[in-house]
């Protein structure tokens, strides 16, 4: 059975050409999925008999809601979507004055095993496929009216780690004649793979790059994210500038703020001195607790971003969203996983 959402517009009309049919049926289909069709009965123009083509040799991707919570502080809305095969990935939408961000899953599960991120726990079941991602898009602006127009593969799993997929599906969320959201309102996070980042360097993808860097010293990294202690913070920093040399696009630092961990003012001058003279952005991030994890929220934020401002670096704090939810990542599906325990 073929996935026709993860196919572009070329594969999906030289699939309607091998199906005996005129080139334009695959614009047709292709239209249809990406306005959220569920069945091929829904494909009103097309045929009776290439409906029936279709139902034999095809699957649309339909993700059943299994849990929605939606916070009555802010009106962020966290989405539960169970797949094909009952594995479960999370999806949140926000609300900013600049229009609708959604925030995407790009594996079931992760394997990185940062220590203070739920989603990790349990590691990774499978990567996502690209029309699993593309759902979340689409699915989240069906469901709860509100037109999207910004992305964020900042959810479940390293969408690095998933590269062909993730490369996939920006070219389909990105179609004009899909969703047809431009690169610039998308920005990719990575803990920071560095092999991975020279190769997506290489697309010259108008997206902003978010490295999840949370410490700037190698000791305390590499404790908190492991994928560090292949990497080293020196290593990743290079790796970074080359990237903004090859592509223009300056890159933003998300950074996690830790209670008595990556904290202390010798760690912001530390930050400084690896992005002086690289243009570079620091997201600095109230941590949302996980229940599973000891570390708790910084007191020390304000002082933080100030001592980095002092200096030359931009740095803002993450407005938080939906605090009276499971805003952290992992947590809805870490539920749902103990709530079906046997």
């Amino acid at each position: 059975m073929r996935d026709l959402k993860s196919m572009n517009l070329e594969e999906m009309t030289a699939f309607m050409k091998e199906l005996g049919e005129p080139a334009f049926r695959g614009k047709q289909v292709y239209q249809w999925l990406h306005r959220g069709a569920v069945s091929f009965e829904d494909m009103t123009n097309l045929s009776k008999p290439l409906r029936e083509k279709l139902t034999e040799n095809c699957f649309i991707t339909v993700p059943k809601v299994e849990r929605k919570q939606v916070s009555r502080q802010d009106g962020t809305i966290k989405y539960l979507w169970r797949l094909r095969d009952d594995n479960c990935v999370e999806t949140v939408l926000m609300r900013y004055h600049h229009g609708n961000t959604v925030c995407i899953s790009s594996q079931v599960g992760c394997r990185m095993g940062c220590a203070f991120c739920a989603s990790t726990i349990g590691g990774k079941v499978r990567d996502l496929t690209p029309s699993e991602m593309l759902d979340q898009v689409l699915f989240t602006q069906l469901d709860s009216g509100e037109e999207i127009s910004n992305i964020v593969l900042m959810g479940i799993g390293e969408p690095l780690d998933n590269f062909d997929t993730v490369l996939r599906f920006l070219e389909l969320v990105n179609s004009p004649e899909g969703m047809n959201i431009g690169m610039r309102h998308i920005s990719l996070s990575t803990c920071g793979l560095v092999e991975k980042i020279d190769k997506l360097a290489q697309h010259q993808l108008q997206l902003t790059l978010s490295v999840s860097l949370h410490a700037p010293d190698d000791d305390t990294r590499s404790k908190i994210m492991p994928v560090n202690r292949s990497v080293g913070v020196e290593r990743l920093f290079k790796t970074c500038k080359r990237y903004f040399e090859t592509t223009g696009r300056r890159i933003s630092y998300e950074y996690a703020m830790i209670d008595g961990i990556n904290d202390f003012d010798w760690q912001a001058d530390l930050l400084v001195k690896y992005l002086k003279g690289m243009p570079g952005h620091v997201n600095l991030i109230p941590l949302n607790e996980v229940a599973e994890s000891p570390f708790k929220p910084s007191r020390r934020v304000q002082e933080f971003q100030a001592r980095l401002e002092r200096q030359g670096v931009t740095a803002t704090v993450r407005r938080k969203l939906g605090g009276d939810i499971d805003a952290s990542c992992g947590q809805l599906r870490r539920k749902q996983m103990e709530d079906e325990k046997p």
